[in-house]
């Protein structure tokens, strides 16, 4: 790699996102980590604990040059400002988004269409469209607004799931809402090809991260890891190989793909 790009990867303080902000930083670009931020009663921005572990995170980088920009991307306003804030922070136009962040699945989300009530079932849709899918598409709009004004190249990689194949039983908002990010980056894809941007999406399955370890630790632990036929899940390091390849110069005839990486839990056709 000649010159070191500034990157932005979204919900980067722990898990794939920790993972795929050290690999871009291992190989000399300068990256934005970002986290979500929180609001009081008085509407004042205030730390968090998600605010602390940035910090670490981003001091804990290889290389020098590295960012934390805070903003909840439930706050339609704030997602559209991350790409600003990165750019100032880095001192450079972000050329490589990855989209991370969002709401995944636990216990106390779950809503199986069965035995979830009228109010909590749309609660659920409510949270994770605008997290999940709206939040996500003004941070995109936002980054390749920018770049289309510049007259820049660049990569747009989003972080999807295998569910959106496979289906979530419990967590139909959740599938619906990554199936519409897969949807966006395909249509991306083709829209923002003439101006050198290249879309691409990465369906992981199940992956061994913090959130998840009591999950594993579990007596499902042995279900869980029997889903695929390597007898194991995904590690944050595999998700964090594939990105950094798609938002490589040999990955642009990629565009518009969804890859894979779910140990052959779900095949597609």
């Amino acid at each position: 790699m000649s010159e070191p790009r500034a990157v932005l990867v979204t919900g980067a303080s722990r898990g794939i996102g920790r993972a795929i902000a050290t690999a871009f930083a291992h190989q000399g670009d300068r990256v934005a980590v970002h986290v979500r931020s929180v609001v009081d009663e008085g509407g004042v921005l205030r730390r968090d604990e998600g605010a602390s572990k940035g910090e670490a995170m981003r001091d804990s980088l290889p290389g020098e040059g590295h960012a934390l920009v805070v903003g909840d991307l439930g706050d339609a306003d704030q997602a559209a400002g991350l790409p600003a804030a990165a750019e100032e922070a880095l001192g450079a136009p972000v050329t490589v988004l990855v989209n991370n962040a969002g709401i995944a699945t636990t216990p106390a989300l779950a809503h199986p269409p069965a035995t979830t009530d009228p109010l909590e079932w749309q609660r659920s849709w409510e949270d994770y469209l605008r997290i999940n899918t709206l939040g996500t598409a003004m941070v995109t709009h936002a980054m390749t607004r920018r770049l289309v004004e510049l007259g820049l190249p660049g990569r747009v990689i989003t972080i999807g799931t295998r569910g959106v194949h496979r289906g979530e039983p419990e967590y139909p908002a959740y599938a619906a809402s990554k199936a519409a990010l897969h949807s966006m980056d395909a249509s991306l894809a083709v829209a923002l090809a003439p101006r050198g941007i290249a879309v691409a999406t990465v369906a992981p399955g199940f992956v061994d991260t913090e959130r998840v370890a009591d999950r594993l630790d579990s007596p499902a632990g042995d279900a869980i890891r029997a889903d695929s036929p390597f007898g194991r899940v995904g590690r944050p390091e595999e998700v964090a190989s594939a990105v950094l390849w798609l938002a490589s110069s040999d990955a642009q005839w990629a565009s518009g793909a969804t890859i894979d990486l779910n140990g052959a839990s779900h095949l597609r056709p």
